[in-house]
């Protein structure tokens, strides 16, 4: 049996978590205070998935000349530098509003980009 140590970032309490494996089957999860800390340990030893965040370019606003995005959903975690890379030349038009698609399908994830903020 394998045991892995986490910290939950399902909340802001941190608990430390314990989970026991055997092979890729988790057998048990202890040190969890909420559900999220079960469910995170879970999927964390299994299938790790992030939420990314960033900034793309803005062609004519007053505002501002960069909005701040986000990952619609959260994507495989080997995904990750991918998904900044596919950001990394984007430039988007104003007006830009909260939630708007800023790109679709980011790096093959079936995840789109939004828009966070107006701009």
């Amino acid at each position: 049996m394998i045991k892995k140590e986490l910290t939950c970032i399902g909340c802001p309490m941190g608990c430390p978590l314990t989970v026991e494996m055997e092979g890729s089957e988790v057998k048990s999860v202890a040190g969890f205070t909420c559900k999220r800390g079960d469910v995170y340990a879970r999927k964390e030893v299994t299938n790790p998935t992030r939420i990314v965040t960033s900034t793309v370019r803005v062609t004519g606003s007053s505002m501002t000349h960069m909005v701040s995005v986000k990952t619609k959903e959260d994507i495989p975690k080997d995904k990750i530098f991918a998904c900044v890379e596919a950001l990394k030349n984007i430039t988007v038009a104003a007006p830009v509003h909260i939630g708007d698609v800023i790109l679709t399908d980011v790096a093959g994830t079936g995840v789109d980009i939004i828009a966070t903020r107006n701009a």
